[in-house]
């Protein structure tokens, strides 16, 4: 009888896209999701809900006391401004969904973000052409307004796209990430008010006590902060490739029956001349 050969087997590698990152529907880990991967999503956040509600907490004052704004242009512009943060994550959701993926989009977006915080720290730093005038020149209001577009559409690939990119961290054919990925909820939603707290609290207190730069300063820390967090997790990262966002599988649709319609109307004319 010859000796039964041993069959070698190669363990079976996490399936990866094109760039090389981990997708879903590899391997289960063996590790906790919530313990291992999630927390630099967490922190991610926390930071960067530190960061813009460290801002926009007290931008009315600052608008109104520092560069001498009148309070009702102050308040429009305000609300302007946290309008367009809702809108611009439109943007993002179709970047993600579409082209880039969540983990490309939140990380370009966060630069941008940050790039933002610098420049609005760098409207307080500039000096005033007359020392004795109340208002701000227009540099300095042109270097804020720029700094709030740029922040707006920053947080635009930011915001939809966190939660969603936490939760690909699961399987769900998994039981112990079944159940870890109801308490990642939980966790993400105290860590946007743990920030927002530290914001109204300790910020606000900078801004008005110390010095309105370095209060700008801190949240522009955050944020560094938060992407050098979100980026020290990339190894550990599950991955879902883009396809086609919702959005624009929706605007097809439409196009497609407006276009219907307006091929039936041309018909009908046709016939009736």
């Amino acid at each position: 009888m010859g000796i039964p050969r041993k069959h070698h087997t190669k363990p079976r590698k996490v399936d990866e896209d094109m760039e090389g990152l981990p997708l879903l529907g590899g391997p289960a880990r063996k590790k906790s999701t919530l313990l291992t991967v999630c927390p630099y999503i967490l922190g991610n956040e926390l930071c960067e809900r530190l960061a813009y509600y460290g801002l926009a907490t007290n931008l009315v004052t600052y608008i109104t006391q520092v560069m001498g704004g009148d309070p009702a242009f102050a308040a429009i512009l305000v609300a302007l401004f946290e309008g367009v943060c809702y809108t611009t994550p439109i943007i993002g959701a179709l970047l993600a969904d579409s082209l880039w993926g969540r983990y490309k989009t939140i990380f370009v977006f966060s630069t941008i973000y940050l790039l933002g915080i610098l420049m609005l720290t760098a409207s307080s730093m500039i000096p005033d052409a007359d020392e004795d005038a109340d208002k701000a020149n227009p540099l300095q209001f042109g270097v804020l307004f720029g700094s709030l577009a740029v922040i707006s559409l920053g947080t635009g690939g930011i915001k939809p796209n966190v939660s969603a990119f936490g939760a690909d961290q699961f399987d769900e054919t998994d039981p112990q990430d079944s159940k870890e990925k109801q308490s990642f909820f939980n966790w993400f939603y105290l860590a946007i008010n743990v920030g927002s707290l530290i914001a109204g609290t300790v910020i606000v207190y900078i801004q008005d006590s110390v010095s309105w730069t370095i209060g700008f300063a801190v949240p522009g820390c955050a944020m560094a902060l938060a992407i050098v967090l979100f980026w020290a997790g990339s190894p550990g990262y599950r991955h879902v490739l883009p396809t086609e966002s919702p959005m624009a599988r929706v605007a097809k649709v439409v196009w497609a029956a407006l276009k219907n319609r307006y091929d039936m109307d041309e018909d009908a004319c046709d016939r009736t001349m």
